[in-house]
C-alpha cells in the first residue's frame, strides 16, 4: 500500500473488499472520509484496523454483511472516537455514551467480536480469496474416437458448405457441436457399417476399370498375333 500522506477522501466502493490493512493510519495519515459501500466487510473485528486513522469523520459501511451484525453501529462508534457520521447518519452523543458504556470492559469487545464471527446473515459471503476466473472455466474435452466418426459421419451427410465448413472446424478444435448428437454403441456400428459401405463401393467401381485392363491385357496379344 502506498504512503499517501495528503489525501483526505477515499472511495472504494463496489470492490469485493473482505480485510482492512492493519497499517492503513500508517499509509493514510489525514483520511478523514472513507467510503467502503457495498463491499464484503463480515465481521465486528475486521473494521479494527480503521481505529488507526485518527481524524476520520466520515464512514460509510452500506451494503456489507457487517452491519447485520449484533451491536454493530454501537461496535464501530466505541471503535472510532473521531467518527462524526456513519453510514450517513450523524452520531450522537448520546450513541457515544451507549457505546462506552457497552463496551466498558475488554471482555465486552472481545465477546462482541465472537458472537460477530458465530452469528450467520442470511445472504453472507464467505470471507475467502476468490478463485480466478480461467480456473472456473470449463475445461475442454477432446472429443472420443465414437464421436470423431460421428463429426465425420455428419460431415459426409451435409447438405451444405456452411455446414461442412461447421464440422471441420468443430473436428480441428476438438469441442462438439451443441446439436451434434452422441452416438452409442449401436450408432457407432451403423457408422462403422456406414463407412464400410463406402470403401465397398469405392472398391466396386474400382472392379471394372480393372476387368477392362485384363480385357485389354488379354486382347494384346491377339493382335501381336
Amino acid at each position: 500500500m502506498p504512503y499517501l500522506n495528503r489525501l483526505g477522501t477515499l472511495i472504494i466502493n463496489n470492490n469485493r473488499i473482505t480485510r482492512i490493512n492493519p497499517k492503513i493510519g500508517e499509509f493514510l495519515p489525514k483520511l478523514h472520509t472513507l467510503v467502503l459501500t457495498n463491499n464484503r466487510l463480515v465481521n465486528l473485528a475486521e473494521i479494527d484496523p480503521l481505529a488507526s486513522l485518527t481524524k476520520l469523520h466520515f464512514l460509510s459501511l452500506l451494503d456489507n454483511n457487517i452491519t447485520k451484525k449484533p451491536n454493530y453501529r454501537l461496535y464501530v462508534i466505541h471503535k472510532l472516537k473521531s467518527l462524526r457520521v456513519l453510514d450517513f447518519k450523524k452520531v450522537k452523543g448520546k450513541e457515544r455514551a451507549e457505546a462506552e458504556h457497552l463496551f466498558a470492559s475488554k471482555e465486552v469487545e472481545e465477546e462482541a467480536r465472537r458472537e460477530s464471527v458465530k452469528t450467520f446473515t442470511p445472504g453472507e459471503v464467505p470471507n475467502v480469496l476468490e478463485v480466478d476466473e480461467e480456473q472456473q472455466a470449463p475445461k475442454v474435452v477432446a472429443p472420443t474416437p465414437e464421436q470423431i466418426i460421428a463429426i465425420k459421419a455428419a460431415i459426409v451427410n451435409s447438405q451444405t458448405l456452411e455446414e461442412v465448413a461447421r464440422l471441420e472446424k468443430a473436428l480441428n478444435s476438438g469441442q462438439l457441436p451443441a446439436d451434434l448428437k452422441i452416438l452409442d454403441d449401436t450408432g457407432s456400428n451403423s457408422v462403422k457399417e456406414h463407412g464400410d459401405k463406402m470403401a465397398t463401393d469405392n472398391q466396386n467401381e474400382a472392379e471394372p476399370n480393372n476387368l477392362e485392363e485384363q480385357k485389354d491385357n488379354e486382347a494384346t496379344p491377339m493382335e501381336q498375333e
